[in-house]
Protein backbone atom coordinates (compact mmCIF):
# COMPACT_ATOMS: atom_id res chain seq x y z
CA UNK A 1 0.00 0.00 0.00
CA UNK A 2 1.00 3.64 -0.78
CA UNK A 3 0.10 6.55 1.01
CA UNK A 4 0.46 10.28 -0.51
CA UNK A 5 -0.37 12.19 2.44
CA UNK A 6 -0.09 15.77 0.52
CA UNK A 7 -2.32 14.30 -3.08
CA UNK A 8 -4.57 12.43 0.06
CA UNK A 9 -4.49 9.50 -2.33
CA UNK A 10 -3.78 5.76 -1.60
CA UNK A 11 -2.84 2.84 -3.85
CA UNK A 12 -4.46 -0.11 -2.62
CA UNK A 13 -2.56 -3.35 -3.05
CA UNK A 14 -4.65 -6.17 -4.85
CA UNK A 15 -2.43 -9.09 -4.89
CA UNK A 16 -1.47 -9.95 -8.88
CA UNK A 17 -1.74 -7.17 -10.11
CA UNK A 18 1.61 -5.23 -10.80
CA UNK A 19 1.45 -2.77 -7.54
CA UNK A 20 4.31 -4.28 -6.11
CA UNK A 21 6.06 -2.39 -9.02
CA UNK A 22 4.72 0.86 -8.73
CA UNK A 23 5.91 0.20 -5.12
CA UNK A 24 9.45 -0.19 -5.82
CA UNK A 25 9.43 2.62 -8.13
CA UNK A 26 7.19 5.57 -6.38
CA UNK A 27 7.77 4.63 -2.78
CA UNK A 28 10.47 7.08 -2.46
CA UNK A 29 7.85 9.45 -3.38
CA UNK A 30 5.07 8.21 -0.76
CA UNK A 31 4.44 9.71 2.73
CA UNK A 32 4.14 6.11 3.95
CA UNK A 33 5.06 2.67 2.21
CA UNK A 34 3.35 -0.50 3.97
CA UNK A 35 5.87 -3.78 2.76
CA UNK A 36 4.91 -6.08 5.81
CA UNK A 37 3.03 -7.89 7.48
CA UNK A 38 1.42 -9.30 3.89
CA UNK A 39 -2.31 -8.49 5.79
CA UNK A 40 -1.40 -5.03 6.22
CA UNK A 41 0.94 -4.66 2.79
CA UNK A 42 -1.86 -5.63 0.78
CA UNK A 43 -4.98 -4.51 3.07
CA UNK A 44 -8.47 -4.98 1.53
CA UNK A 45 -10.89 -1.89 2.06
CA UNK A 46 -12.14 -3.19 4.72
CA UNK A 47 -8.77 -3.38 6.75
CA UNK A 48 -7.66 -0.14 5.78
CA UNK A 49 -11.10 1.22 6.86
CA UNK A 50 -10.46 -0.25 10.23
CA UNK A 51 -7.00 0.31 10.82
CA UNK A 52 -5.98 3.63 8.60
CA UNK A 53 -9.03 5.57 8.10
CA UNK A 54 -9.36 6.21 11.82
CA UNK A 55 -5.51 7.22 11.88
CA UNK A 56 -5.80 9.70 9.05
CA UNK A 57 -9.08 11.07 10.02
CA UNK A 58 -7.76 11.43 13.49
CA UNK A 59 -4.76 13.77 11.50
CA UNK A 60 -7.08 15.80 10.15
CA UNK A 61 -8.07 14.53 6.30
CA UNK A 62 -11.36 13.26 6.51
CA UNK A 63 -11.33 11.38 3.04
CA UNK A 64 -8.53 9.65 0.99
CA UNK A 65 -9.19 9.12 -2.72
CA UNK A 66 -8.34 5.23 -2.80
CA UNK A 67 -7.35 3.52 -5.96
CA UNK A 68 -7.47 -0.10 -7.06
CA UNK A 69 -5.94 -2.07 -9.63
CA UNK A 70 -8.22 -4.84 -10.92
CA UNK A 71 -7.28 -7.83 -13.35
CA UNK A 72 -9.32 -9.90 -15.22
CA UNK A 73 -9.94 -13.08 -13.51
CA UNK A 74 -9.26 -15.69 -15.80
CA UNK A 75 -5.59 -13.86 -16.05
CA UNK A 76 -5.47 -13.59 -12.60
CA UNK A 77 -6.22 -17.00 -11.43
CA UNK A 78 -3.56 -17.59 -13.97
CA UNK A 79 -0.81 -15.75 -12.06
CA UNK A 80 -1.27 -17.55 -9.02
CA UNK A 81 -1.63 -20.68 -10.44
CA UNK A 82 1.68 -20.17 -12.18
CA UNK A 83 3.48 -18.39 -9.04
CA UNK A 84 2.36 -21.47 -6.73
CA UNK A 85 4.19 -23.50 -8.80
CA UNK A 86 7.53 -21.94 -8.04
CA UNK A 87 10.58 -24.53 -6.50
CA UNK A 88 10.56 -22.54 -3.13
CA UNK A 89 6.79 -24.17 -2.60
CA UNK A 90 8.02 -27.63 -3.46
CA UNK A 91 5.96 -30.13 -1.32
CA UNK A 92 4.02 -27.86 0.54
CA UNK A 93 0.21 -27.41 0.66
CA UNK A 94 0.38 -23.79 -1.48
CA UNK A 95 2.38 -25.30 -4.21
CA UNK A 96 -0.28 -25.68 -7.46
CA UNK A 97 2.72 -28.08 -9.44
CA UNK A 98 1.67 -31.01 -10.67
CA UNK A 99 -2.19 -29.84 -10.31
CA UNK A 100 -4.06 -29.04 -13.64
CA UNK A 101 -5.33 -25.27 -14.36
CA UNK A 102 -8.36 -26.88 -14.31
CA UNK A 103 -8.44 -28.14 -10.89
CA UNK A 104 -6.95 -25.15 -9.75
CA UNK A 105 -9.84 -23.14 -11.08
CA UNK A 106 -12.40 -25.43 -9.48
CA UNK A 107 -10.71 -25.68 -6.05
CA UNK A 108 -11.01 -22.09 -6.04
CA UNK A 109 -14.62 -21.74 -6.26
CA UNK A 110 -15.54 -24.25 -3.47
CA UNK A 111 -16.62 -23.00 -0.20
CA UNK A 112 -13.72 -23.46 1.79
CA UNK A 113 -10.46 -24.00 -1.45
CA UNK A 114 -7.42 -25.93 -0.12
CA UNK A 115 -4.31 -23.97 0.82
CA UNK A 116 -3.36 -24.10 -2.65
CA UNK A 117 -6.42 -22.88 -4.08
CA UNK A 118 -6.93 -20.30 -1.81
CA UNK A 119 -5.94 -16.99 -3.25
CA UNK A 120 -9.23 -14.41 -2.22
CA UNK A 121 -11.22 -12.67 -3.98
CA UNK A 122 -10.81 -9.36 -6.20
CA UNK A 123 -14.42 -7.64 -5.29
CA UNK A 124 -14.66 -8.56 -1.87
CA UNK A 125 -11.31 -6.84 -1.72
CA UNK A 126 -12.34 -3.86 -2.73
CA UNK A 127 -15.92 -4.08 -1.25
CA UNK A 128 -17.12 -0.80 0.00
CA UNK A 129 -17.80 -0.50 4.01
CA UNK A 130 -21.22 0.94 4.79
CA UNK A 131 -19.51 4.19 6.33
CA UNK A 132 -19.20 5.11 2.83
CA UNK A 133 -15.50 4.25 2.28
CA UNK A 134 -15.07 2.77 -0.87
CA UNK A 135 -12.67 2.82 -3.76
CA UNK A 136 -13.51 5.90 -5.98
CA UNK A 137 -10.46 5.24 -8.80
CA UNK A 138 -10.59 1.57 -10.23
CA UNK A 139 -8.24 0.59 -13.15
CA UNK A 140 -7.72 -2.64 -15.07
CA UNK A 141 -4.28 -4.03 -14.87
CA UNK A 142 -4.22 -4.40 -18.62
CA UNK A 143 -4.59 -0.23 -18.82
CA UNK A 144 -1.54 0.81 -17.55
CA UNK A 145 -0.97 3.57 -19.94
CA UNK A 146 -4.52 4.75 -17.84
CA UNK A 147 -2.94 3.98 -15.06
CA UNK A 148 0.16 5.49 -15.09
CA UNK A 149 -1.93 8.96 -16.70
CA UNK A 150 -3.92 9.09 -13.65
CA UNK A 151 -0.80 9.31 -11.16
CA UNK A 152 1.02 11.72 -13.26
CA UNK A 153 -1.93 13.61 -13.33
CA UNK A 154 -2.14 13.45 -8.91
CA UNK A 155 1.51 13.25 -8.77
CA UNK A 156 3.22 14.84 -11.14
CA UNK A 157 6.00 13.56 -13.59
CA UNK A 158 6.33 9.19 -13.11
CA UNK A 159 10.09 7.53 -12.85
CA UNK A 160 10.35 4.43 -14.93
CA UNK A 161 8.00 1.42 -13.59
CA UNK A 162 9.91 -1.77 -13.72
CA UNK A 163 8.78 -5.03 -14.38
CA UNK A 164 9.13 -7.33 -11.16
CA UNK A 165 7.41 -10.60 -9.76
CA UNK A 166 6.36 -11.07 -12.95
CA UNK A 167 5.40 -15.45 -12.29
CA UNK A 168 7.08 -17.18 -15.47
CA UNK A 169 4.82 -17.64 -18.66
CA UNK A 170 3.59 -20.84 -19.66
CA UNK A 171 0.52 -21.41 -21.56
CA UNK A 172 -2.88 -22.13 -19.58
CA UNK A 173 -5.54 -24.70 -20.40
CA UNK A 174 -9.23 -24.41 -19.31
CA UNK A 175 -11.90 -26.92 -20.41
CA UNK A 176 -15.09 -25.04 -21.46
CA UNK A 177 -17.68 -27.01 -18.33
CA UNK A 178 -14.84 -25.19 -15.81
CA UNK A 179 -14.59 -21.80 -17.72
CA UNK A 180 -18.24 -21.50 -16.84
CA UNK A 181 -18.31 -22.78 -13.58
CA UNK A 182 -15.77 -20.04 -12.63
CA UNK A 183 -17.92 -17.15 -14.87
CA UNK A 184 -20.59 -18.00 -12.43
CA UNK A 185 -19.15 -18.86 -9.30
CA UNK A 186 -17.01 -15.54 -9.45
CA UNK A 187 -19.65 -13.35 -11.61
CA UNK A 188 -18.96 -10.40 -9.02
CA UNK A 189 -15.16 -10.41 -10.28
CA UNK A 190 -15.70 -10.65 -14.08
CA UNK A 191 -18.56 -8.05 -13.01
CA UNK A 192 -16.20 -5.37 -11.48
CA UNK A 193 -13.54 -5.71 -14.09
CA UNK A 194 -15.70 -5.35 -17.29
CA UNK A 195 -17.15 -2.00 -15.28
CA UNK A 196 -14.22 -0.44 -16.06
CA UNK A 197 -13.47 1.64 -18.50
CA UNK A 198 -9.99 1.44 -20.43
CA UNK A 199 -8.61 5.22 -19.95
CA UNK A 200 -5.59 4.84 -21.86
CA UNK A 201 -5.18 5.64 -25.22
Amino acid sequence: MLVFWNERLVLLSVPKTGTHAYTQALGPRASMVVTDPPELKHAPVYRYNRFFRPMFEKMGVDEMDLVAVIREPLSWFGSWYRYRQRPALDGRPTSTKGRSFDEFLTACCTDNPPAFANVGNQAKFVEARPNGTAVRHFFRYEDQPGLRAFLAERLGPLPEIPSVNVSPSSPLEISPDVEVAVRRARAAEFALWESIPIRGA
